[in-house]
């Protein structure tokens, strides 16, 4: 090897170990989102036979009828009600969890932070077997209210760790000042606090949505006759697989980018105010 391809060889290290981070994190975010893509693809497909798993001829029909194939919409329906249900239910508890465990002093507040991390530790069968049985014994029909149940409870330590890590980073003093400018509580926690928690919040709450919506153990243990998207999709592929349920992939998918390009936009211009 002359001198010349030395500093070539040389160079071309260099660069790639100053710019290793960037490309390790470009590949990686390469691998997630090819699934997507295949779904993406694949819901222009046009599968000769049930299973829409090779490429055949491209086609629109199933985006003109995403609602083709019976009891699709009526399960997603289900599975988007549920999960705003839970969305609520557990940011709003959760919030009030994460607020009290930061803000407050109490007995048994260790333990209590100890077990709002089981559920995101336990595995998600335990958890199913678990609720299961307390329903039974309960003599709860298993249903839609089951699948809310049980759905609250495990987005709820996904939501306080969202909002507990938010709270923490808060400045009290700004909340002091408010107060000192003749605020009440109610006043400093509506203008002050909750604007300041907002991201957390917001951050909790769509992925209480991601989880609950994606959930098929918990919602399979726990749903009696009640019909999920995750459990008709799983239904599905024993049968065939009909390409609107990529068409409904790919719309979701769509949709979590457009609310992720909003949120940054609506942040570049806070910053630009600010500035």
């Amino acid at each position: 090897m002359d001198t010349r391809q030395s500093r070539i060889f040389g160079t071309s290290v260099n660069w790639l170990r100053r710019h290793f981070v960037v490309i390790a994190g470009l590949v990686t975010l390469g691998y997630l989102l090819l699934p997507n893509v295949v779904v993406t693809v694949f819901s222009f497909n046009n599968p000769k036979g049930r299973f829409n798993y090779q490429w055949q001829e491209f086609s629109t029909d199933a985006w003109k009828d995403p609602c083709g194939v019976a009891d699709m919409c009526g399960s997603l329906s289900v599975s988007l009600q549920i999960a705003f249900w839970a969305t609520l239910g557990a940011t709003v508890l959760g919030t009030m969890i994460a607020f009290a465990l930061v803000r407050y002093r109490f007995r048994a507040r260790g333990a209590v932070n100890s077990l709002i991390f089981l559920p995101m530790a336990m595995p998600e069968v335990v958890m199913a077997a678990s609720l299961l049985t307390l329903f039974l014994n309960l003599g709860a029909q298993l249903g839609f209210w089951t699948i809310l149940i049980a759905h609250i409870m495990f987005c709820l330590s996904f939501v306080v760790t969202a909002v507990k890590a938010r709270v923490m980073s808060m400045d009290p003093r700004l909340e002091q000042a408010a107060q000192d400018l003749y605020a009440g509580p109610f006043q400093t926690f509506i203008r002050v606090t909750l604007p300041i928690a907002a991201p957390g919040i917001a951050a909790g709450a769509l992925l209480a949505f991601a989880l609950s919506f994606d959930d098929f153990i918990i919602t399979n243990f726990n749903a009696g006759s009640t019909v999920t998207f995750p459990m008709f999709v799983w239904g599905s592929a024993q049968r065939g697989t009909p390409v609107q349920i990529n068409v409904i992939g790919t719309a979701m998918f769509l949709v979590a980018v457009l609310l992720v390009l909003a949120s940054m936009v609506v942040s570049n211009r806070r910053n630009r105010h600010k500035a």
